[in-house]
């Protein structure tokens, strides 16, 4: 698979970039990088043939690239997380011309954890559930997409669940909250843990991220299911689910 990579500059791009190097079964045919010097501004100073574009940019940079990839028909994977709801919107709408794969987090662990949350959450019924998620100190979005990802999957069977981001002063806790907390520290990857406790016992989901590599990871595992997709939206739970 010919592969171009949008934010080839960044941390994550360039880990991506050197994954796809280092393969036998894709070739890295272009690199982007709106803010950074010596790669291709747009994906329109590219003429190489390409069969996807994988991107790990900055969310501002998004609807840009959705109207380029529509433009050549080309597939794409959107690993850049942080997006406002414009910005998800163009990723949405570029999906109805084009195969677009879309997921908070690229890591397969934590799509196996969603699955694993919906049915803890749907089995313990009246119970208290709370997301705490921890990351480096750089990251700028709080709460994560991830453990917004996270949050979303409980709903989807609780749909009564309203969302608490952070909690301060003398309030009693609702019954009906889900509690979102957010730790900033060090170099930490991602750490997301899920506590679901009842008044006699508590079940405890977590999952961590113990190097980058993991989301280029799953990025090149995400390209190779797009392949041979028609347009439509396509995530992570897509990708489990057909194994």
């Amino acid at each position: 698979m010919k592969i171009i990579v949008n934010g080839a500059g960044g941390r994550m791009g360039g880990i991506l970039c050197r994954m796809i190097e280092a393969s036998e079964q894709h070739e890295l045919v272009g690199k982007i990088d709106k803010y950074a010097n010596g790669y291709a501004r747009s994906l329109s100073e590219i003429a190489t043939q390409a069969d996807l574009v994988i991107d790990f940019s900055h969310h501002s940079a998004v609807p840009c690239l959705m109207e380029e990839v529509t433009k050549r028909g080309l597939p794409v994977v959107v690993c850049t997380t942080g997006l406002s709801q414009e910005e998800t919107d163009a990723v949405k709408n570029a999906s109805n011309q084009v195969p677009v794969f879309f997921s908070a987090n690229m890591s397969v662990g934590i799509a196996l954890l969603c699955d694993l949350a919906r049915t803890a959450a749907k089995t313990m019924q009246g119970a208290d559930i709370e997301i705490v998620e921890a990351h480096h100190n750089r990251k700028l979005d709080a709460p994560s997409g991830t453990a917004l990802m996270l949050a979303n999957a409980i709903r989807e069977v609780l749909p009564e669940k309203q969302l608490v981001c952070g909690r301060n002063g003398q309030q009693k806790r609702e019954k009906d909250e889900i509690g979102m907390h957010a730790i900033r520290m060090g170099n930490v990857v991602g750490m997301h843990e899920i506590h679901i406790a009842t008044d006699t016992q508590i079940i405890t989901l977590r999952h961590e991220a113990q190097d980058r590599g993991v989301f280029a990871e799953g990025a090149i595992r995400a390209a190779e299911y797009l392949a041979n997709k028609s347009a439509g939206l396509y995530s992570m739970e897509d990708l489990v689910k057909e194994g």
